[in-house]
């Protein structure tokens, strides 16, 4: 069974650098949309990809990226909404009722893997709903509203939810419908999932499948790319 993979880039950047959208910034020489695209594109699960991108985007990256970089699954472009869960619902929209599962993925985490692809794509077939994660590090904190400690969380249950996260068409389609009559807006697609009593399991991840919203991840992913280039190198 095959994947449809619905990649949302409809970002403003408003964290970035002056408002400046980072999926389109280069890494590498290269946009850090294409790179997240190489890897759906070229994972054997995958048999279509759309791609939401904000309405005034749409051009650019049909000549700049899909047409530059040639890639031959991206079924269509749709226009992004306010935020993300709007348009992850856009592309729920758009994209074909036949589908049995979808991945959905953002388009600045342009480090997954083919694996971590694949990985989602049969826990899906399996259990309805997977997504990538990895353990926190760090001491967590709740707080109360005037910043003081209201206690320390137990680390060994705390996840870093990461994208992709897969899940059997019907269900993650309820779960957006059912998000939509509410008015709820969850953090992530699992959590609207979590919600209609379903659960989601937990593949493991990696540190490095960051997703860029600062300058400062930026700066890690050109030194996580120059590792993994020195690496591959290495081994040739």
């Amino acid at each position: 069974m095959k994947a449809d993979a619905i990649i949302v880039s409809a970002g403003k950047g408003q964290r970035f650098m002056e408002g400046r959208k980072k999926q389109y910034f280069s890494l590498g020489g290269k946009p850090i949309l294409a790179h997240t695209l190489d890897q759906f594109d070229a994972c054997p699960l995958i048999h279509s990809i759309l791609l939401v991108v904000g309405q005034e985007d749409q051009d650019y990256c049909l000549k700049e990226i899909i047409e530059k970089f040639r890639y031959r699954k991206i079924s269509q472009i749709t226009p992004g909404g306010k935020r993300r869960q709007d348009s992850v619902k856009n592309g729920l929209d758009a994209l074909s009722s036949r589908s049995e599962i979808i991945v959905i993925h953002d388009g600045v985490r342009p480090f997954v893997t083919k694996e971590m692809i694949e990985d989602s794509i049969r826990s899906a077939i399996r259990f309805g709903a997977a997504i990538i994660a990895m353990p926190v590090k760090d001491t967590i904190k709740m707080a109360h509203n005037d910043g003081t400690i209201l206690k320390t969380l137990d680390r060994e249950t705390l996840y870093q939810a990461q994208t992709p996260q897969a899940f059997q068409s019907s269900l993650i389609r309820e779960a957006y419908s059912r998000a939509k009559e509410d008015n709820f807006v969850g953090t992530d697609d699992a959590s609207l999932v979590e919600r209609l009593g379903k659960k989601v399991h937990i593949l493991p991840g990696s540190y490095t499948n960051i997703k860029i919203t600062t300058p400062e991840d930026l700066m890690l992913a050109n030194l996580i790319l120059e590792m993994r280039t020195h690496t591959k190198g290495e081994e040739s």
